[in-house]
């Protein structure tokens, strides 16, 4: 179940600085998972599975004076928690809308006398509106606070609640809920990815991410984000780790566990990049085409020139042609400047690239819906795995440290059963006795370090009680002399 779960998280946001230095991201990125990434992966999954705990006992066991890492770790699972079901909310949100036709973020909404579109829908586009607009409601500044989005909130509400559910009793529901979040993204990428590769402009985009710019690697922000990126990438110092390796058999092998984990999930996210590219390199080529007929109609209207006379092939020796016999006219026109390269260097990351790019890339498809709602499932499950993750840090370090007041009933705050838990606990208090005492002594233990088998010596009631009394025993006699 542990290895399922890191590898079902893999994708969630693990492919958002490929966006921003593709080609020579990678570089970095691999030497920082060989000399970082896997070292403190295997460090943690090597505490977490010895000393069966949290990340606050575990570093309180190994110093007292790293408890403060162990709170960190807690604090930064939660608030990254936060921020995890927050984006799962957007995803329920754009889910529900999913299944209209057309896709709301597909046309502009019209003005209220019905006359024409929005004048702010119409300065931006459709996609950016309906994220922005319908679904943030964003203010100009951070000092006014708007109202409520009161549909934004039960999207919330119910996201916690799903979450809640795959805790209802603690790793055993995780483990089965993990069997759909981990194949089912594997999936849907592969569907994109077939489809991604057929589509005008994908090698633009492939191209775009294999072909590396060797001057951006003498910029430190690029080794600074490929560091970076490997801990949110393994989830590495969110206690998380800690947390699923503690339920690990002692004898497990930790190290093939963190060389399988860290191989796999930087596989997936250069198996993720791929149609992820195809489909910016799509949007690219499918903007730069609407900006060169967006001229195109401009001159063709401006000179008088029949239809079809100017097409994206001859675009730029017809303008140099006119531009020569009527510069003046020319330079009136508000001709925009068209560039494929600062198109594809534009892309998004992060919360942009989810719901503002592929958005805008699946309303360019037949059948955007179908496309759709596999899209916002497969988010779905991503985050929800993630959530298990960075929940699982949170809870197992506040269980250790017995924060909980007695008369909360542990389900209820939880999920997890009293049996389990009490019998984490027990383990826990076990291994961290036996630690203690072959700290202090260099002795050979005693038979009390044993606490199983330092039992005392059974007293059977066959053993103790009283002699039999002597009774005759029965003479046999030779059936012939009985006879005579």
């Amino acid at each position: 179940m542990f290895r399922s779960y890191y590898r079902s998280a893999v994708y969630w946001q693990r492919t958002d600085m490929l966006c921003f230095f593709p080609g020579a991201f990678l570089i970095p990125y691999l030497i920082a998972l060989v000399f970082e990434g896997l070292p403190l992966l295997h460090m943690e999954l090597a505490i977490g599975q010895r000393l069966r705990m949290g990340s606050i006992g575990v570093w309180k066991s190994i110093s007292p004076y790293l408890v403060g890492v162990g709170v960190a770790s807690m604090t930064v699972s939660f608030l990254v928690g936060l921020f995890y079901n927050t984006i799962l909310a957007w995803v329920l949100w754009y889910f529900f809308h999913s299944f209209q036709n057309p896709l709301p973020w597909e046309h502009c909404p019209v003005n209220a006398n019905h006359t024409g579109y929005l004048e702010e829908c119409e300065k931006s586009t459709a996609v950016n509106y309906f994220w922005y607009r319908d679904t943030l409601n964003i203010t100009p500044n951070i000092e006014i606070s708007g109202d409520p989005q009161w549909w934004l909130v039960v999207c919330l509400a119910s996201a916690w609640c799903i979450v809640y559910i795959c805790f209802i009793r603690g790793i055993e529901t995780i483990g089965k809920a993990i069997y759909v979040t981990a194949t089912f993204p594997y999936l849907v990428l592969t569907i994109f990815l077939v489809r991604a590769l057929t589509l005008p402009g994908a090698t633009i985009g492939l191209r775009h991410l294999f072909t590396p710019n060797w001057e951006t690697l003498k910029n430190p922000t690029v080794w600074l984000d490929a560091a970076t990126q490997i801990f949110f990438s393994l989830s590495l110092a969110f206690g998380g780790l800690i947390a699923f390796s503690s339920y690990n058999p002692q004898k497990n092998n930790c190290e093939r566990d963190a060389l399988i984990v860290g191989c796999i999930n930087s596989a997936t996210s250069i198996y993720a990049s791929i149609p992820i590219f195809a489909i910016l390199g799509f949007k690219a080529l499918s903007n730069y085409n609407d900006c060169l007929n967006g001229n195109i109609q401009q001159l063709t209207n401006t000179f008088n020139i029949p239809d079809m006379n100017i097409t994206l092939e001859n675009y730029y020796q017809r303008l140099s042609d006119l531009n020569a016999s009527y510069p003046y006219q020319v330079g009136q026109l508000s001709l925009k400047t068209c560039n494929l390269q600062a198109l594809l260097d534009q892309s998004a990351s992060g919360t942009g690239l989810a719901f503002i790019v592929f958005t805008e890339a699946v309303i360019k498809r037949p059948g955007s819906q179908v496309w759709a709602v596999l899209f916002f499932i497969m988010l779905f499950s991503l985050g929800l795995s993630s959530m298990f993750g960075n929940m699982e840090g949170v809870l197992t370090p506040l269980l250790d440290l017995h924060l909980i007041p007695t008369w909360i009933p542990k389900e209820i705050f939880t999920g997890h059963t009293q049996n389990q838990i009490t019998q984490n606990q027990i383990t826990q208090n076990q291994i961290t006795q036996n630690q203690i005492i072959q700290n202090q002594s260099t002795q050979t233990r005693s038979p009390r370090t044993r606490a199983p088998r330092t039992r005392a010596p059974r007293t059977r009631s066959p053993r103790t009680r009283s002699p039999k009394p002597n009774h005759p025993e029965p003479i046999t006699q030779n059936p012939i002399t009985q006879n005579q």
